[in-house]
């Protein structure tokens, strides 16, 4: 069962990310409803964690029976970027993720970055991670 809803979510992400390649991401975050925004994140830090503790588990599940076995750098490299997409200063106050997200919006050079993106942004900001969100942002706003 957790295997179908992995695949229904990232099936159901895909076709939201091939849907909404022509419309520009502040045009669908400021139609959201506060209590839409809340979900959308929710969702979004719901469904990072789940897929995180599902790779954990895979992981453990498939060198239980090495005990040589050293995790490699590059899962935790993995972990590293998915907690980047999540703040842990926020904790379950969605409402500051929302605030700055609005803010970062209302600047017109954010208006192409994708909203995950834009998540990754904040969330670092969040965490007083500042120097590594400044980079993410130059990167986002030179590439969209």
């Amino acid at each position: 069962m957790k295997k179908i809803s992995v695949i229904y979510f990232t099936v159901s992400f895909i076709f939201c990310q091939v849907s909404t390649q022509n419309q520009l991401s502040i045009n669908f975050w400021t139609g959201l409803s506060e209590p839409e925004k809340i979900s959308f994140v929710n969702g979004a830090y719901g469904t990072i964690s789940l897929l995180k503790k599902h790779h954990q588990h895979e992981v453990r599940k498939q060198y239980l029976h090495d005990k040589n076995w050293v995790q490699p750098y590059y899962i935790e490299r993995f972990y590293d970027i998915a907690d980047e997409y999540r703040s842990e200063e926020a904790g379950y106050n969605l409402k500051i993720i929302i605030m700055h997200m609005n803010a970062f919006y209302s600047n017109s050079d954010n208006v192409k970055i994708p909203i995950l993106e834009a998540m990754r942004i904040v969330s670092l900001m969040q965490d007083g991670y500042r120097d590594k969100a400044n980079i993410r942002l130059l990167q986002a706003q030179r590439k969209y």
